[in-house]
């Protein structure tokens, strides 16, 4: 399954989480493939794309990151995969 984490820093957080990303801490755990990563330019946070096939390693990568950032994932899916959904659902 593929989720999109999005995140913006807790105050005053952001010099602490940089130093771990330029450490190279930001590397997913066991579990966890990341996809794609992108930063705000006006450096508030930003927007991951991971593929996962348990919850528990989407929950593992939050947690890493609690205490410097606000973390919310959502499970998203592919075009191809939602339209036979929508022609279920809205007959077409």
């Amino acid at each position: 399954m593929k989720f999109i984490s999005s995140y913006t820093f807790r105050g005053g957080c952001l010099p602490e989480a940089a130093k771990r990303f330029l450490e190279g801490k930001a590397t997913p755990p066991a579990g966890l493939k990341l996809l794609g990563r992108w930063h705000k330019t006006d450096s508030s946070g930003g927007f991951a794309l991971y593929e996962a096939d348990n919850l528990a390693a989407i929950a593992a990568n939050s947690a890493m990151w609690t205490d410097v950032l606000d973390t919310h994932d959502q499970l998203v899916i592919e075009d191809a995969e939602m339209a036979p959904v929508l022609a279920k659902v809205f007959g077409k």
